[in-house]
């Protein structure tokens, strides 16, 4: 393994951790920052605002995305808000409880120190995006406005209608635009990263092809940022956009990175159902929505196929809010999922096939009337209707879970970097403050916090000790990356099979939401494993990727993606078959409680799993390292949200 396993957590009470770091963190001057260069890999929240700090800074920085702007980063996908613990609705929250909810969210499955950080962060980002112009909705005085979210029982979250991923995108692209024009950062879009280049057990630069021209790329850095995104489209149908991919994250795993949690896959409970088997991804309705629509479904079987409006308030079964009487329509997602797949499984579900259960917005309507729904919710009751033809003002949303986000990704220690020295990895590609479970308007949180007011501070701590040691492109290191980049583009053209990329990256999807999704157990992980082994000897075999290597070729692009999600895909079940327990959206069958809840095992696994890649280029058995987790101010309990 390359480096160790030290999460770098600074002594002391836990409230003072961070400013004591800062305190006594190594510097990098004014005048010597201009002679370093930082690679950073994805230019959405995350990437977006670490590069235009760092630019700001003073540092030379190369911005890397493979979209064709910044602006059409998956951060935008984020629609219902941000939590941050101003309480400005004065009904008790704290920093202690933003950290202890995000805590108890993860299942206590998440560093204390991340997360306790994350919420001390939390309101720098508010006041910095209200003086970028982001346009949060506000009460009649003018302060802003806050609403719920799962797994709290206070009013958090700032949000810009159901479009705030969009609206604080909006913001860092216009600071990133800023140091483009200063000339501290140069972008290169339509440009995606390959592999990683280490030079002295120092991650010193990335390998790159435009999708523009095919062109091959070699980029040298004193280090390398990745805010690469998650891996939520292994699964194939997720909300993600059609590019997310896990390519960056796992290139740098086979070349020493651990990959921690790699079975932590959140299901979101408020999807627009799938509608056909040739669909090729699905929708999110934002958790927002639960603030005002009250989830049910028929009490009795015989009822699922009647029109909403023709079944009796006496004859609906609202189970969240029977269920979960503190939280209701609020519990957590992870919960929230199983509990709607439950009444589903019973044969309650309602819609084609019998997938989905009801968003009901009548009483909130009738309450607050037409319009103040309208004002909150307005775009997002507008992409409902246009996917589904229905007006959600006058008959309930039909929803039902999907693959959203990833709790998973390469391991980090507080500095937010990698066992790699000089690899950091910020915002859904490490796996520092979730747990097992992400709350929602959380990842905005993070993506902000890590490249607003984290990351600018702990890589000096690295970069001091790297003056003038940056290599040649011509180095070893980087020819041979570079060859072994062409040799797998080689290698994919050359099979020349009949199968089509679609047809084995959904039948991957399928075995995965089967085997590995919103509930697993041994047997069936043990059964992917065996038939994965099998689907990447097809893949080699007989996928067909037209076209050459040196134009703009999407199939070639998407092979390289579809073949590094069938080999992480192997990760993920390896993670799952190995943690014995259920906790948060890890659900194992065998570890439940009476009542149907999550099970953990404190003592045997309190603890982060990294995976190490083992062997030269080829897939073998990884190598499991545990970082034990230390609970010194929560109290490890049973969640409970009844």
């Amino acid at each position: 393994m390359i480096g160790s396993l030290d999460a770098k957590i600074p002594h002391g009470p836990l409230d003072q951790k961070w400013r004591s770091h800062r305190d006594h963190s190594r510097l990098v001057s004014p005048n010597n920052r201009r002679k370093f260069e930082i690679i950073v890999v994805g230019s959405g929240l995350a990437g977006g605002s670490a590069a235009a700090t760092l630019g700001e800074l003073g540092y030379r920085v190369r911005c890397f995305c493979f979209q064709d702007s910044p602006r059409r980063a998956h951060s935008i996908a984020a629609q219902g808000g941000i939590n941050a613990a101003k309480n400005y609705q004065n009904d008790g929250d704290s920093l202690y409880r933003l950290f202890h909810d995000t805590i108890k969210g993860g299942d206590f499955r998440s560093r204390e120190a991340n997360v306790y950080r994350l919420a001390e962060v939390s309101n720098q980002i508010i006041d910095q995006c209200v003086e970028q112009g982001v346009p949060f909705a506000r009460e009649y005085g003018g302060l802003l406005a806050n609403r719920s979210f799962g797994g709290a029982q206070l009013s958090r979250t700032f949000y810009a209608r159901g479009q705030t991923g969009q609206q604080l995108l909006l913001g860092c692209y216009q600071a990133l635009c800023r140091q483009i024009a200063a000339g501290t950062v140069q972008m290169f879009p339509h440009t995606e990263m390959l592999d990683l280049v280490i030079v002295d057990g120092n991650a010193k630069g990335i390998i790159t092809r435009s999708l523009r021209s095919g062109k091959i790329h070699k980029h040298t850095g004193d280090a390398v940022v990745l805010a690469t995104g998650g891996y939520g489209n292994v699964f194939y149908l997720s909300t993600n956009a059609r590019g997310c991919n896990v390519t960056a994250t796992y290139r740098a795993y086979k070349k020493g990175a651990l990959f921690a949690n790699p079975s932590f896959t959140q299901i979101h409970p408020t999807c627009i159902p799938q509608s056909g088997e040739h669909q090729s991804k699905l929708t999110l309705m934002s958790e927002s929505l639960r603030n005002d629509g009250r989830v049910w479904v028929p009490k009795r079987k015989e009822d699922r196929s009647k029109p909403p409006g023709q079944i009796s308030e006496t004859e609906r079964d609202y189970y969240l809010e029977r269920k979960y009487p503190s939280y209701g329509n609020l519990a957590p997602r992870d919960i929230s999922s199983r509990a709607a797949k439950e009444v589903c499984d019973e044969g309650r579900g309602v819609g084609p096939g019998g997938r989905g259960v009801y968003l009901d917005f009548a009483d909130a309507i009738k309450r607050l009337g037409e319009n103040v729904i309208r004002e909150r919710y307005g775009n997002l009751f507008e992409v409902y209707e246009k996917i589904t033809g229905e007006d959600a003002y006058k008959v309930p949303m039909r929803i039902y879970p999907a693959v959203h986000y990833t709790m998973g990704g390469l391991w980090v220690d507080y500095n937010l970097m990698s066992n790699v020295p000089g690899l950091f990895v910020i915002g859904e590609a490490n796996f520092s403050d979730h747990g097992a479970n992400r709350l929602g308007a959380s990842a905005l949180m993070q993506g902000l916090a890590d490249g607003y007011f984290i990351l600018p501070y702990t890589l000096p701590n690295y970069l001091a000790g790297q003056m003038n040691k940056r290599p040649s492109a011509d180095s070893p290191e980087f020819q041979k990356a570079e060859s072994e980049v062409r040799a797998r583009i080689k290698k994919m053209l050359d099979i020349d099979g009949k199968r089509s990329l679609d047809s084995i990256h959904r039948e991957l999807g399928l075995l995965l939401w089967d085997k590995c999704g919103m509930s697993r157990h041994a047997k069936g992980l043990r059964e992917a494993l065996q038939k994965l082994s099998e689907l990447r000897e097809a893949f080699w075999r007989e996928v067909r990727v037209p076209g050459n290597d040196e134009d703009f070729n999407q199939s070639l692009e998407r092979a390289g993606r579809v073949a590094d999600f069938l080999e992480f895909a192997d990760l993920m079940c390896t993670d799952a078959l190995a943690r014995n327990e259920s906790c948060g959206a890890h659900f194992r069958e065998e570890h439940q409680t009476p009542e149907g809840e999550a099970l953990r095992d404190d003592e045997k696994h309190a603890a982060v799993f990294a995976w190490e890649f083992q062997g030269d280029g080829q897939l073998a058995s990884p190598k499991l390292h545990r970082e034990p987790l230390h609970f010194e101010t929560v109290h490890l309990t049973q969640r409970s949200y009844k």
